[in-house]
């Protein structure tokens, strides 16, 4: 019987920076704030998943370090599997992440560390966690040959895949009609798409184009204009749904991923699943860090009982 989530992607050391702005080249700036905390794309939407309730594996490589000390000590609080190969000749990855201390936006350097490494290999000794999860996630902070192959065996082993084209990084074509949803935010949607997608109707727009390169569902998020679920037969804009004061916006995409792939594990439908998202982005922005925020599941079931919306 198939259950949980399988996710492929990277950890690493989130090390945030709070400030007014970024600094020009040569110039030097005094930040208001700064921390140290667990991060990675792929292991934010592992912790973001097993808080929103459901089993989750999380499948990558750690340099053994400090942070990939930090790395384990994470999945363990919060309740996910780690199928980690270790390594002693790469470092654990890190982040700079510069946070705007007066509306939360952010900009971000990754250096994927040991993760970056991470192979076909790799893939094939998770295989039998891939094959039995009920949905499998992957992004393209580690290489895109395994992300792919990873793919193809999630979609051969009737596996639910979620793909969320982040950063937005060259990817073969062939990767398209083995995701049964795409999940790009704003702008990874128009690199992907060519065109800009300032009002619903290019988004709508953006949908087809995905869908038309062999997507089952395209899912593109919209931060405060909430999220478009697209497919042949419907489409729907989901609004955002607000918390509070937005304070760090770092790891929304990665709470909106885990949040609805948990739900979909769970067996919500897609777009109560798509909600189910959104709720759980909608209270990790009220909180510092990205996988330090995810919320659990009786916060997101309580913010969604409200009904709020943003």
């Amino acid at each position: 019987m198939k259950t949980g989530v399988s996710i492929l992607g990277i950890f690493v050391a989130d090390t945030a920076y709070l400030a007014s702005r970024m600094p020009r080249l040569g110039e030097t700036i005094t930040g208001s704030g700064f921390s140290v905390g667990p991060g990675g794309k792929g292991s934010n939407q592992a912790v973001a998943a097993a808080r929103a309730g459901s089993r989750v594996s999380f499948i990558s490589r750690l340099g053994r370090d400090t942070f990939g000390e930090m790395a384990l000590k994470t999945y363990a609080e919060a309740g996910v599997t780690p199928k980690i190969v270790q390594m002693d000749d790469l470092p654990t990855g890190a982040a700079f992440i510069y946070v705007n201390d007066e509306n939360g936006e952010n900009a971000i350097i990754v250096y994927p560390g040991a993760a970056g490494s991470i192979d076909i290999g790799d893939v094939e000794a998770a295989r039998e966690t891939i094959e039995t999860s009920r949905v499998f996630v992957t992004q393209l902070e580690q290489p895109a040959a395994a992300a792919e192959r990873a793919l193809k065996i999630a979609h051969a082993a009737g596996v639910t895949t979620v793909f969320n084209p982040a950063p937005a990084e060259p990817f073969p074509e062939s990767i398209y009609p083995l995701c049964d949803y795409i999940v790009p935010n704003e702008t990874e949607a128009a690199a992907l798409v060519g065109f800009a997608l300032p009002t619903p109707e290019d988004v709508r727009r953006a949908g087809d184009v995905l869908l038309r390169k062999g997507a089952k569902t395209a899912l593109i998020t919209l931060g405060e204009r909430g999220v478009l679920y697209h497919t042949d037969n419907q489409s729907v804009l989901v609004p955002a749904v607000a918390s509070g004061p937005v304070v760090d916006t770092t790891g929304a995409g990665d709470a909106f991923v885990g949040g609805f792939s948990a739900a979909l594990a769970r067996g919500l439908e897609p777009v109560e699943a798509v909600r189910f998202g959104c709720a759980t982005a909608g209270i990790a922005v009220t909180r510092r860090g990205t996988a330090p925020a995810m919320p659990k599941l009786a916060e997101i079931e309580a913010l969604l009982a409200r009904g709020a919306v943003a």
